[in-house]
């Protein structure tokens, strides 16, 4: 009867990206390890965050009121798109970058029956005139490249620059995973589409 509760707590921790059945295992009995105080205490905190964290309805990024402190505080004529959320933290590490930015929730995708109307490009296409440049940052992979191009066509009747991450992110990986001098030369070396 407890092993159906712990692997019930393992599934739910399997449940995260990249935890695989032995991490999940690990965090398990660590949980269980632990005082109870403890185990509530973390569960209490995801709770709580996840009722509190929304999308800022500006830019699409994270928030806990209506818009995200960088939506409210910061002034810029250039504009970062990016596919997820995550992606603002990881290129809010590039210095001097101060940029505003859009979050696309997500890429063109074909294979997973993901087209244009699927992400929030109308959102962009809303805010072009604001902006004197449009950085296309999502991943250098097929679905993010197809998603830049795509962007950079519909862009192009506005005359507004639109630019794209330089080279130096190896194709096909996740910009959360870049190291920050890599992400710096290629917010530097970015190319107009």
């Amino acid at each position: 009867m407890e092993d159906n509760y712990i692997e019930k707590l393992i599934g739910a921790f399997m449940a995260l990206p990249g935890v695989g059945y032995k991490t999940a295992q690990r965090y398990a009995y660590y949980i269980l390890a632990e005082d109870g105080e403890k185990a509530r205490r973390f569960a209490e905190t995801i709770i709580d965050v996840r009722s509190r964290v929304k999308f800022c309805s500006v830019c699409g990024g994270y928030a806990t009121g209506d818009k995200c402190d960088i939506c409210s505080s910061r002034d810029s004529r250039i504009l970062c798109v990016v596919k997820d959320a995550k992606d603002i933290s990881t290129m809010e590490r590039v210095k001097n970058l101060g940029c505003l930015y859009h979050v696309l929730h997500g890429t063109i995708s074909p294979l997973e029956n993901r087209g244009p109307e699927d992400i929030r490009i109308k959102e962009l296409l809303g805010r072009v005139q604001d902006f004197d440049e449009i950085i296309l940052a999502t991943n250098p992979d097929i679905e993010g490249e197809a998603t830049a191009m795509y962007i950079a066509r519909l862009l192009k009747p506005f005359g507004v620059k639109v630019t794209r991450l330089a080279q130096g992110i190896a194709m096909g990986s996740d910009l959360e995973y870049a190291d920050d001098v890599t992400l710096t030369k290629a917010i530097e070396e970015r190319r107009e589409m």
